[in-house]
C-alpha cells in the first residue's frame, strides 16, 4: 500500500525552502482536507515543533507525519557531514540526534539530502570517509530510537556527492547499517539515472520512501514525467510505503497541492486496489 505525504515548512521557513506550504498550524488541516494521508516535517531544527500542538493536529485532521527532511539545516547553517571542521561536525551530530529524537514518534524516519556535503577538488576520499563515520554514528542512535536515515541522492547541478541510485547503494554498502536507506527522488532521477523505473525496480530492497515531482519541479502531471509507468513498476516489485510531493509552490502552494493530489491520487487508488 502507498500512502500520500506533502511537505510542509515552519511559517518562518527560510525563503529557499524547498516545500509547497508554510506554517504548520494553518496547512496541516489544509492538506489532510485535500485527501492527503500524510505530512513531510521540513525543518531546521527540531525546536519549530511543539510536539503538544503537533499531536493536536494530527488527531483533529486524522493524518500522520510521514518522515522529517533536513534540507534547511544545510541551507540555514552550511553544516555538512562531510565537513573537515570537527567542531562543526559535533554541532551537526547534535542537531541530528535531535531531530532523530522527534522523529521516533513522529514518522521514524529522518532524511539526509544536500546536508550530506559534497567532495572538495583533490580530497583523496576523506569527505567520503567522514561521511561514512558520521553515518554510522547516526544510525547506531537512531536504531535505538527505532529511526530510519535515509539517503537521497541529487542531482550533479546541486551537488557532487552521490547523484544517482546505484552512487547511493554504494555508499549504503559502505555505511552496512540495517537501518540506512535510499530516499529516491524522480526528479533528481530524471537527471541522473538510466531509467527512473528500471532503478527503483532494481533497487527496490534499499528504498524507503520516495519522493515524487514531475521534470520540471512541479505537480506531477504539469511535465513530462510518466508517473504510471513508476507506480506500475513499483507495483511490480510490491512498493510499500511512502511517496510525497515535493514540488515548487507554483503557480500558488493551494494550485501546486491540489494539482498533485488529483493527478496522483487516481494512480495511487488503483495501486492500492
Amino acid at each position: 500500500m502507498i500512502k500520500l505525504s506533502i511537505a510542509i515548512a515552519d511559517s518562518n521557513a527560510l525563503p529557499s525552502a524547498f516545500v509547497v506550504f508554510r506554517g504548520f498550524e494553518k496547512f496541516i488541516p489544509v492538506a489532510a482536507s485535500m485527501g492527503y494521508n500524510g505530512v513531510e516535517l521540513a525543518l531546521k531544527s527540531a525546536s519549530e515543533i511543539n510536539p503538544r500542538r503537533l499531536d493536536l493536529l494530527l488527531a483533529d485532521t486524522g493524518i500522520e507525519v510521514s518522515c522529517i527532511s533536513t534540507g534547511q539545516v544545510f541551507a540555514d547553517t552550511g553544516l555538512m557531514f562531510t565537513d573537515a571542521d570537527p567542531v562543526r561536525r559535533k554541532t551537526l551530530v547534535a542537531i541530528f540526534k535531535e531531530m532523530i529524537d522527534l522523529a521516533s514518534g513522529y514518522g521514524q524516519l529522518v532524511n539526509i539530502g544536500r546536508v550530506r556535503g559534497s567532495i572538495t577538488s583533490g580530497d583523496n576520499g576523506d569527505s567520503q570517509k567522514r561521511f561514512v563515520e558520521m553515518a554510522q554514528e547516526l544510525c547506531v542512535y537512531s536504531a535505538a530510537k527505532g529511526v530510519t536515515l535515509i539517503l537521497e541522492p541529487v542531482n550533479r547541478y546541486e551537488i557532487n556527492f552521490i547523484n544517482s541510485l546505484e552512487e547511493g547503494v554504494e555508499l549504503l554498502n559502505q555505511v552496512n547499517e540495517p537501518n540506512f536507506k535510499l530516499m529516491p527522488d524522480v526528479f533528481h532521477m530524471n537527471i541522473e539515472d538510466q531509467t527512473i523505473s528500471g532503478e527503483l525496480k532494481k533497487y527496490i530492497d534499499q528504498v524507503a520512501y520516495i519522493h515524487l515531482a514531475d521534470s520540471n519541479r512541479l505537480a506531477p502531471g504539469q511535465g513530462h514525467t510518466d508517473f504510471e509507468s513508476i507506480f506500475s513498476s513499483l507495483k511490480e516489485v510490491n512498493y510499500s510505503g511512502w511517496c510525497s510531493v515535493e514540488i515548487l509552490p507554483r503557480p500558488n502552494p493551494i494550485t501546486a497541492a491540489r494539482q498533485a493530489i488529483d493527478f496522483l491520487k487516481p494512480i495511487i487508488d488503483d495501486y492500492n486496489r
